[in-house]
C-alpha cells in the first residue's frame, strides 16, 4: 500500500508530508525530519545490517537511518532536504531504481537502499564510483538541487552527469565525453570545469534531471569568495 503523502512548496523548497496509520513506518535520512506529531516514535540505527549501511555511506548517504513509527493512532512526519530544491515520489514494484548520491531522502517498509559498485559507469559529477540502488516493493522519496524534470526516454538521450537525479533500471547507460569534442577540447573542459562527462541513456524508461548542478554553482560563486590580502 502506497504511503499517504503530499509534496508541497515545489519546486524551490519542497517538503514531504507523510501521513502514517497506526504502526506504519517511514525511514528517512538523519536531519530530514522538519516536524512530526507527538505520537510519532523516532529511532536511529543501522537498517539492513552493516554491509548495506556501509554501501549507503559509499553512495554519499548516512550509514544511520531514522525510523519513524506512528504509535497509538495516525500521525504525520514532515521531511525536508538540506538543499534548496524539489522532491518526488516513486513507487517501486519489485524492480530496481537508481539514485544519484545525495538524492535519497526517505522510503517505506519493503524497500532497501544500498550502494552498488558501477565501475566507471558510476563516475557521476566527478564524485565516487557508486550509485544508490533501491530494491523491493514500496515507496521511494528523492530530492534534487533545483526543480526536477521527468524525461521519458524511448531510444537514446544524453544528460550531463551533474544534472542526473534518478533513473529506472529499464534504461541502459554509459558514461562518455561530450560527442564531437576534440581531444584538446576534452582535456581543457575536464581541467577547467566545463562540460565533459555525459551519461548516454538508451532503451525505454524514465530519467529525472535537476535544473541546477552543484558543480556549476560552485564555479559561479568561486570568484566571489572572501580572500585574504597579503
Amino acid at each position: 500500500m502506497t504511503l499517504n503523502h503530499e509534496i508541497t512548496h515545489s519546486p524551490d523548497f519542497a517538503m514531504i508530508t507523510v501521513n502514517l496509520e497506526k504502526d506504519q513506518k517511514v525511514f528517512a535520512e538523519p536531519s530530514a525530519m522538519a516536524s512530526m506529531s507527538k505520537n510519532i516514535h523516532m529511532k536511529a540505527g543501522f537498517k539492513g545490517g552493516f554491509k548495506k549501511s556501509l554501501g549507503r555511506a559509499f553512495g554519499g548517504e548516512s550509514m544511520i537511518v531514522n525510523t519513524f513509527t506512528s504509535k497509538d493512532g495516525p500521525g504525520e512526519v514532515v521531511l525536508a532536504a538540506g538543499q534548496a530544491g524539489d522532491a518526488r515520489h516513486y513507487r517501486l514494484d519489485g524492480g530496481e531504481f537508481y539514485l544519484q548520491r545525495g538524492a535519497f531522502i526517505a522510503n517505506s517498509d519493503g524497500v532497501e537502499i544500498s550502494g552498488k559498485w558501477q565501475g566507471a559507469k558510476g563516475f557521476f559529477s566527478g564524485e565516487g564510483l557508486v550509485l544508490l540502488k533501491a530494491t523491493g516493493t514500496g515507496d521511494v522519496f528523492f530530492t534534487s538541487y533545483g526543480a526536477i524534470l521527468e524525461i521519458d526516454v524511448s531510444d537514446q538521450y544524453i544528460v550531463d552527469t551533474g544534472y542526473i537525479v534518478a533513473f529506472e533500471d529499464t534504461l541502459n547507460y554509459r558514461i562518455r565525453t561530450v560527442p564531437g569534442m576534440s581531444i584538446g577540447s576534452k582535456i581543457k573542459s575536464f581541467l577547467f570545469g566545463g562540460e565533459g562527462l555525459v551519461c548516454e541513456f538508451s532503451g525505454q524508461g524514465k530519467v529525472w534531471i535537476q535544473t541546477r548542478a552543484p558543480g556549476s554553482f560552485f564555479n559561479w560563486v568561486w570568484p566571489f569568495r572572501p580572500t585574504k590580502n597579503n
